[in-house]
């Protein structure tokens, strides 16, 4: 409050974020100065997330368009012609292919884990935390073995589910999450039943120059946070940027995502944050009336609660289940999971399409021109900072 007081200027990092500011989070204090809240929403370096993270698909975009996208990513736009470009969309898939295949060979040497080039590269890579829901995505992965494990069924499209970020040293939730995906990890492995199906990574010591080698090669950005909880997020501009879809939630800068590629070229699922806001103010939802109601709900939850992913330590994991059934489930997970298996039954039908699916991954990256760090460094300048360029 006192830092309300003595700033000139109080900004949120996303459209999103800063509504939620002004009407949830001090909303006193917006109506008493209402001049005083804007909105910068963030954005990321094209020179390190593309031209050098990924110096190929650099190149193929540089020969069409020319490089002064480098420093004005708004030149971005006129690649969408070439989405509709029979020979760049195959370049495109070939330098994809390739970014696959090296990020298959660190994931073989520090993970242990075998990849399938022609695997659908699911992409979850950030900070650990409970609202930002890794444990969601562990759950549809879970879904995905017991499938084949159980039921004998063949997925869609292969996929290979892709983990990597750091837990803050004593958030114990967030690392039995890790142990969990390890762990999952090692039985989808050693099942000779998953063999060209699926599998399972948590990708160890996750930093700049490992993301470097993991965003270019992505198919799919997951970006499920719980709505209303994330303030902006950048992955999910580095990875739109590289040309990954993304499956995500309305949430920080997700909406302004959605708004920038089109809803077709984005996967929407899960409730919206005025929704959880209203069940938050009610007092939550009963969780345990997902699981009895859902047969898919039951069969994840009672596969981690079998031991099935601990038997070297039974009940390891058992207060993740308490987490979700006894405790009312703060992070909404449960109540977003059929939308999110079902949004990602959409995804391996989609992927299928390779043509389309390129296409669409095209116009992603030529639509995400507003999310630079360039743009959101003049924004500051000019509304909060009032500063003129010397050049």
């Amino acid at each position: 409050h006192l830092a309300i007081v003595g700033s000139h200027a109080v900004n949120g990092v996303s459209a999103l974020h800063s509504e939620l500011v002004k009407t949830r989070l001090v909303p006193d204090f917006a109506e008493l100065w209402p001049e005083k809240f804007r909105n910068v929403t963030n954005g990321v370096t094209p020179r390190r997330w593309l031209a050098k993270a990924n110096p190929e698909f650099a190149r193929a975009i540089s020969e069409r368009i020319g490089d002064a996208w480098i420093t004005d990513l708004d030149q971005l736009r006129a690649l969408e012609p070439f989405a509709e470009d029979g020979a760049f969309r195959s370049e495109f898939r070939a330098i994809k292919r390739s970014n696959k295949d090296r990020l298959a060979r660190v994931v073989a040497r520090t993970a242990g884990v075998a990849l399938e080039p022609d695997a659908i590269y699911d992409v979850q890579v950030k900070r650990m935390h409970e609202y930002k829901r890794q444990l969601l995505a562990a759950l549809h992965a879970i879904h995905l073995y017991l499938q084949i494990a159980e039921d004998g069924r063949e997925l869609e499209a292969p996929r290979a589910c892709l983990f990597a970020g750091k837990a803050a040293p004593e958030y114990w939730m967030a690392k039995l999450v890790i142990r969990l995906l390890c762990s999952l990890s090692d039985v989808v492995s050693r099942d000779p039943r998953t063999a060209g199906q699926l599998r399972v990574a948590f990708i160890p010591d996750y930093r700049v120059s490992l993301a470097e080698q993991i965003i270019p090669a992505a198919d799919l950005s997951e970006q499920i946070s719980t709505a209303g909880f994330e303030a902006s997020g950048t992955g999910n501009m580095k990875l739109s940027l590289n040309g990954a879809l993304t499956i995500g939630t309305l949430d920080g800068a997700n909406v302004e995502i959605r708004e920038a590629v089109g809803d077709d070229n984005f996967y929407l699922f899960g409730l919206r944050a005025e929704e959880i806001a209203a069940l938050r103010a009610e007092g939550g939802y009963d969780p345990r009336e997902r699981y009895e109601a859902s047969p898919a709900i039951r069969r994840v939850l009672d596969a981690i609660g079998s031991e099935r992913f601990s038997a070297d330590e039974p009940g390891v994991f058992g207060p993740i289940l308490q987490n979700l059934l006894d405790h009312g489930d703060p992070y909404f997970v449960l109540a977003d999971f059929e939308s999110y298996v079902t949004t990602q039954e959409r995804v391996a039908r989609d992927f299928r399409d390779v043509d389309g699916w390129s296409r669409r991954a095209i116009l992603n990256v030529a639509r995400t021109g507003r999310f630079s760090s360039d743009r959101a460094i003049r924004e500051y300048a000019a509304r909060i900072w009032d500063l003129v360029p010397v050049r």
